[in-house]
């Protein structure tokens, strides 16, 4: 690597490190993501298949522009390079290229979304580990690297007993059909090659993106392929902060990046309209923003849009509201798992500069520090609603993204791929060694 590598990756553990300590980001706050512990291998290795959440996997882009947001924006690459994480987004003019470059474009007519022009966007690595285990090619941006390590150190085999199924996460389910059936292809070809129905396992958005599959699966299938359904922090009553990302943008920690430039990219997302809170979860009068004009509460959205100039936002939340916020029994045995017990914002705060300024202040409740746990324990109406168990544990002072590594929830996975039937359903991690 030459000088402008070892710039490269100097710029990256800089930036990660900002991000490990910003409460506010959303899925890479591990920076050199901790070992898992050396364990004795088990006999037992059911095949697992990971669903990452929103921004849990590498996407890569190829671009041919017909126009440049800069002149100094790259107009044609003849390979594909990494979009996410890209570190262009370091560079102040970088950031520009590469908004530019992930965006979507929404079609009100069609009602579909398209890449920016000129630019082709691809998933690698479906089927492996590689994309949720990192999320750069550095190997900095640690995800579901140590569980993965957990599952291989007790026998499983990456990308053959355990595989990841990383998906655009800019798209909500209604646009990703593809997906489903590479999906169902893997779930059926592990199936056929291990003689063991397979286990789903997603985390946070990815949980809803398993619940939409399972939803569309006939029951036989289930019955047959589908061995069980581990969910990992799931917003089961929709994200507050969606409204907030919306509103206001979030740079999730990166220092040299604007809220309000960021938002750019994340009004574009068709999952961020898509997570807002759930009519059907929350009650009416319960209000996520509030300004010194106005209150808006679920039903509001529409104002909500308007008020903040984002109308395209209206229609990807009517195109996507009723995807899964039904909750509609997945009718396969659950795990639910969460964390409780931390102050979790469940409203914003804005003075007369919404939309255009940060929050000025916070309403907290109880959750893991990102979801409310009321609405994550939405999975416990599942009970009775199907045949087949539902699991719930809750876990005291585990934050949201340590839940996919943090010792006590992999020993519990670990459990239930080796067919232990004892679930508790509370677990204190405060003051605990992950």
């Amino acid at each position: 690597m030459g000088s402008a590598g070892h710039l490269c990756s100097s710029l990256l553990v800089v930036f990660l490190l900002g991000l490990h300590h910003s409460s506010s980001f959303w899925i890479i706050n591990v920076v050199f993501p901790p070992n898992a512990k050396t364990r004795v291998p088990s006999n037992s290795t059911p095949p697992l298949i990971i669903v990452p959440g929103s921004m849990g996997n590498r996407l890569e882009a190829k671009i041919d522009k017909p126009t440049l947001v800069h002149w100094l924006c790259y107009k044609k690459s003849e390979h594909w390079f990494p979009l996410w994480i890209d570190l262009n987004m370091l560079m102040p003019v970088g950031v520009d290229c590469w908004i530019d470059n992930i965006r979507l474009v929404y079609n009100r007519t069609t009602r579909r979304s398209s890449n920016s022009p000129g630019v082709q966007v691809r998933v690698p690595g479906f089927g492996q580990t590689y994309a949720i285990e990192f999320l750069d090619y550095n190997k900095l941006a640690g995800y579901f690297h140590t569980m993965v390590q957990h599952l291989v150190s007790v026998g499983y085999t990456r990308d053959e007993t355990v595989r990841g199924a990383p998906y655009d996460w800019r798209l909500a389910p209604n646009e990703n059909a593809e997906y489903f059936t590479k999906l169902q292809d893997l779930v059926e070809e592990m199936y056929e090659q291990y003689q063991h129905p397979v286990y789903l396992l997603g985390h946070s958005m990815g949980c809803h993106y398993v619940l939409y599959f399972l939803n569309h699966q006939p029951q036989a299938w289930k019955d047959k392929h589908i061995r069980g359904f581990i969910s990992l922090g799931a917003p089961w009553g929709g994200a507050v902060k969606a409204l907030n990302v919306m509103a206001s943008g979030q740079n999730y920690g990166i220092a040299m990046v604007s809220n309000i430039k960021i938002r750019e990219e994340q009004r574009m997302m068709t999952t961020n309209p898509w997570m807002l809170p759930f009519e059907e979860a929350w009650p009416k009068d319960h209000v996520f923003i509030s300004t010194p004009t106005f209150n808006y509460t679920t039903q509001d959205y529409q104002r909500f849009f308007r008020d903040i100039s984002f109308d395209d936002g209206w229609y990807m939340w009517e195109d996507t509201k009723n995807l899964t916020s039904d909750l509609h029994p997945p009718g396969v045995e659950v795990w639910c798992m969460y964390g409780v017990g931390l102050p979790t914002v469940v409203t914003y705060i804005y003075d007369e500069g919404f939309p255009n300024t940060d929050p000025v202040d916070f309403v907290y409740a109880d959750g893991d520090n990102t979801l409310n746990s009321y609405r994550m324990s939405l999975c416990k109406h599942w009970v009775g609603q199907q045949e087949k168990p539902v699991h719930v544990t809750e876990y005291r002072g585990l934050p949201h993204f340590d839940i996919v590594f943090h010792e006590t929830v992999l020993n519990q996975i670990q459990n239930i791929l080796e067919g232990k039937s004892d679930t508790p359903t509370e677990v204190d991690v405060r003051d605990k060694t992950a």
